[in-house]
C-alpha cells in the first residue's frame, strides 16, 4: 500500500468509529456511558496517528493502544474504537516488527481481560472470543508479512538473474567485438601493406587489395553496429554471421583456403555463431602468423556434435603481425566451445598449425 493512500485511510477510520461509535452508544445506552467531546477525541486520535504512523510506527501504535485503554476505562460504547489499534498492529507486523507487535499484542490482550475482570465480567467464553479475535489478527499479519517477503525474495531472485543476464551479454558482445575487430583489422594491416608494396609497380593488384580494405571496413562497421545495438533499449539485436556466410568470409580473408563440408543439417543459432568466430578467428592467426600459407577448413556435421577443423600448411614469408594482438584469440575460441558443453584442441600439425573445435548438438536438434 503507497503512503498516499493513508489519509483516506485516516479518513475512513475516522468516519467509520465515529458513526459506528453513534450507533454502539444508542445500542448500548443502557449499559455504556453516553459519547461526549472526551470520547470523540478518543476515537479521532487512533485515525489521525495513521498519518504519521509510517515515520513512528511503533510510538503511534502504543500511543493508539493507550488510547483505547483509555476510552475504556470511561465505560464508553464498545465497538469502533478497536478498529484503528488492529490496523496498528496489522501493519507493525507486516513491516517486520514482529516481536515488538506481539508483545503489545499479549499486553492488550492482558489489559482487556483485566478491565472485564473489575467490571465484573469473568466468563470464560469472553476471554476465548478476545483471545481468539487477536490471534487470528496476528495470524493474518504474519501469513501476509510471509508472502510480502516472498514477493520480495523473487523480485531480488529476478533482478539478480536479470543482472548475471547482462553481464553475460556484456562478455558476449566483448567476445563479438574481439573477434570482428581482429580479423578484419589484421585483414586491412596485410592489405593495407600489400597496397603500399604493389602501388607503383602494380597498380592493379594495389587497387585489388584497396577494395578488399574497404569491403573489411564496411563489414567491421556493420557487424560492430549489430552487437552495439544490444546496449539500446528495446532495440533488436541484428542476426549475427553464420555458416552461411564462410565463402565471404574466405574470399575476403586474403588467404588460399579450401572448404570442406562433410554431410548438412540445421544448426542451433549459437552453434552457428561459435562456429563461425573460431573458423574466423583461426583465419585471423594465419593471417598474423602465417602470411602465404595454404589453409583447410573441414566442418563435418554429426549426428551429435559439429567438428570445426581449420588446418594450415605454414608461413612461407615473413609474418609481418606476429607480435601484433593481445593473445586472447585461442583461449576465446575455447572459451566459446566451452560455453557450449564441446572442447577445443590447437597446436601444431607438420609445418603448420591446426585448430579443431567440438561442438555437441542438443538432442532436440539431431
Amino acid at each position: 500500500m503507497k503512503s498516499r493512500l493513508d489519509p483516506y485511510l485516516a479518513l475512513i477510520l475516522a468516519v467509520a468509529q465515529v458513526v459506528i461509535g453513534q450507533g454502539a452508544e444508542w445500542g448500548q445506552r443502557l449499559e455504556r456511558a453516553a459519547l461526549d467531546w472526551y470520547a470523540y477525541s478518543l476515537l479521532l486520535v487512533g485515525p489521525a496517528l495513521i498519518l504519521v504512523r509510517r515515520r513512528y510506527p511503533v510510538a503511534t501504535t502504543v500511543i493508539t493502544l493507550f488510547v483505547t485503554g483509555a476510552y475504556l476505562v470511561g465505560s464508553y460504547p464498545y465497538g469502533p474504537i478497536f478498529f484503528t489499534p488492529g490496523v496498528m498492529l496489522f501493519w507493525l507486523v507486516v513491516d517486520g516488527r514482529r516481536l515488538v507487535a506481539w508483545l503489545l499484542a499479549a499486553g492488550m490482550f492482558s489489559f482487556f481481560e483485566v478491565y472485564a475482570w473489575a467490571i465484573g465480567n469473568r466468563s470464560l467464553f469472553h476471554a476465548i472470543w478476545i483471545s481468539t479475535a487477536m490471534m487470528l489478527l496476528m495470524v493474518m499479519a504474519e501469513l501476509v508479512r510471509i508472502l510480502r517477503e516472498r514477493r520480495a525474495e523473487r523480485a531480488r531472485a529476478e533482478e539478480e538473474e536479470a543482472r548475471r543476464q547482462a553481464s553475460e551479454e556484456r562478455l558476449t558482445m566483448a567476445q563479438e567485438l574481439h573477434d570482428v575487430l581482429a580479423h578484419n583489422i589484421s585483414l586491412i594491416h596485410v592489405q593495407a601493406s600489400t597496397a603500399l608494396h604493389l602501388i607503383d609497380d602494380q597498380p592493379d593488384q594495389a587497387r585489388t587489395a584497396l577494395a578488399t580494405i574497404k569491403t573489411a571496413s564496411k563489414e567491421v562497421l556493420g557487424e560492430m553496429r549489430s552487437v552495439l545495438n544490444v546496449l539500446r533499449e528495446g532495440a533488436p539485436r541484428a542476426p549475427t554471421s553464420g555458416l552461411d556466410h564462410l565463402d565471404n568470409l574466405i574470399e575476403r580473408s586474403g588467404l588460399d583456403v579450401t572448404l570442406k563440408r562433410v554431410g548438412s543439417r540445421p544448426l542451433p543459432a549459437q552453434v552457428e555463431r561459435a562456429a563461425y568466430r573460431i573458423v574466423q578467428e583461426s583465419l585471423t592467426n594465419v593471417t598474423r602468423h602465417a602470411p602465404g600459407a595454404k589453409v583447410t577448413v573441414r566442418l563435418e556435421y554429426g549426428t551429435a556434435e559439429l567438428i570445426v577443423r581449420v588446418t594450415d600448411t605454414g608461413a612461407t614469408s615473413p609474418a609481418p603481425l606476429s607480435e601484433d594482438g593481445s593473445g586472447n584469440g585461442i583461449p576465446g575460441m575455447r572459451e566459446r566451445a566451452a560455453a557450449l558443453g564441446g572442447s577445443l584442441v590447437a597446436g601444431p600439425v607438420g609445418n603448420g598449425f591446426q585448430v579443431e573445435a567440438r561442438l555437441p548438438l542438443p538432442e532436440e536438434n539431431a
